[in-house]
């Protein structure tokens, strides 16, 4: 076999395991958006996390989202863009952000408080509270 002729069943070989393994296993996505809120106001500078519970068909990467500036989200899933697949899940703020706030429970998958179902229409305009100890006495919050 010419080196050319190999050349090209090399890259033909690996074009198709490619092309396969990008398009095969993408999940349902659909969307997740809302709002993060701490004392009434936007929470800002972090990232929230989507951790899948354990009985969840997707287990890959954690779909997440920066925070904006009005403290709302719209969370992704990397490879595949905007979006996450249907299923329960765990919700956390960036390990950082949860410590600045002065709530590290929320910087833990195992310790938030926060469970959402994402339904198969997808979830918009959810709105997550950070309550802390000072908010969960405070009757104005």
């Amino acid at each position: 076999m010419s080196d050319l002729r190999f050349c090209r069943l090399v890259f033909s070989v690996a074009l198709a395991v490619a092309l396969v393994g990008c398009g095969s296993d993408k999940p349902k996505m659909v969307t997740c958006s809302g709002k993060v809120t701490h004392k009434g106001k936007p929470v800002t500078a972090g990232s929230i996390n989507f951790f899948p519970d354990a009985a969840n068909s997707f287990q890959k990467d954690n779909p997440s989202s920066i925070l904006q500036l009005d403290g709302s989200f719209t969370a992704k899933t990397f490879p595949w863009g905007d979006g996450i697949p249907p299923g329960t899940y765990r919700v956390t703020l960036a390990p950082q952000l949860a410590a600045r706030l002065n709530a590290s429970a929320y910087g833990s998958p195992e310790k938030t408080p926060w469970k959402i179902e994402i339904p198969d229409g997808g979830l918009v305009d959810q709105t997550l509270e950070v309550k802390t100890p000072e908010t969960e006495t405070d009757p104005n919050n």
